[in-house]
């Protein structure tokens, strides 16, 4: 037992520790799949804050000029918080909508700035659309359900109905 124990120390060297196995080679490049799965995951952790959306009538504004084509972009907590001053919205709570829209709505066709009275202004079926695509970007898109039909078993997506915009 003594011989092993001693051929063990000769083979280790002075330290006393076992004899360093050889490096492993340099591991080689990483092929092109996992490469693209990495630039795949890059792009997924980029957030996604402005939406491109068309009104179902559009807004007409002063001119006659219909203006449909708009993009919205992600509501922040003060967007949500600050509607909650306005006079308008603490006299008429069915305000906060409107007020929110004006705030989030980036563009809207070739309309300068766009603010609560051009929002006002909409058409009812727009305003509701708006409503709408709000709750869906900002809920990141689960305003559906997968659900069962109880007489066939066939699977189907429904759309959720939310609270009125900008409640919780």
């Amino acid at each position: 037992m003594r011989r092993s124990a001693a051929r063990i120390s000769d083979t280790a060297g002075e330290s006393g520790t076992a004899p360093a196995q050889p490096a492993p080679a340099a591991a080689p490049a990483a092929p092109v799949p996992q490469q693209q799965r990495q630039e795949q995951r890059e792009e997924q952790r980029q957030l996604r804050t402005e939406f491109p959306f068309q009104l179902p009538r559009g807004y007409v504004d002063e001119s006659g000029v219909v203006h449909r084509d708009g993009v919205m972009r992600l509501s922040t907590a003060r967007d949500e918080l600050v509607p909650l001053r306005d006079v308008r919205v603490q006299e008429n709570p069915a305000f906060l909508s409107v007020v929110l829209l004006g705030r989030v709505i980036t563009r809207l066709g070739d309309v300068p700035m766009v603010h609560d009275g051009i929002v006002e202004n909409m058409f009812a079926s727009d305003l509701a659309f708006l409503q709408d695509f709000y709750r869906q970007i900002n809920a990141e898109g689960h305003t559906r359900a997968a659900v069962e039909c109880p007489h066939c078993s066939e699977p189907f997506e429904v759309e959720l109905g939310g609270s009125r915009l900008g409640e919780s």
